[in-house]
């Protein structure tokens, strides 16, 4: 059982940022669920368990500056195509895919997010 009921990042112009997490969570198998209630879009397999948010307080989104969120990844391919995904949709890279030493078979990436949010994609595996 995982540790989170779920993840929220905030966006200044949330249909840039569908458009951008459509593209770059679909590798992962992670879908658009739709709306969540006026303020966002929720992604998930079933449940929303990631959430893109305008900010209640009518603030500007603005990124944490040490804050990642990682996606979990079926295989190194998958890996590789959310960072072409990404990169085609509007993202930045934050570092290439390849092997990550903090953990064994550790195979990640990391993009920045159009609002500037940092996200990344990880497997654990030799295969792919």
């Amino acid at each position: 059982m995982g540790i989170y009921t779920h993840i929220c990042l905030g966006t200044n112009d949330l249909d840039r940022s569908k458009r951008f997490y459509d593209a770059v969570l679909a590798p992962l198998g992670i879908i658009n669920l739709g709306d969540f209630p006026d303020q966002g879009v929720a992604y998930g397999h079933h449940l929303a368990e990631f959430v893109l948010l305008r900010p209640l307080d009518g603030s500007q989104a603005t990124p944490a500056n040490g804050g990642t969120v990682s996606f979990k990844a079926p295989g190194r391919a998958a890996v590789r195509a959310f960072h072409v995904a990404g990169l085609t949709a509007g993202g930045s890279d934050a570092g290439a895919p390849g092997p990550r030493g903090a953990v064994e078979q550790a195979y990640g990436v990391y993009l920045r997010d159009p609002d500037g949010n940092k996200i990344c994609a990880y497997c654990f595996g030799a295969n792919d």
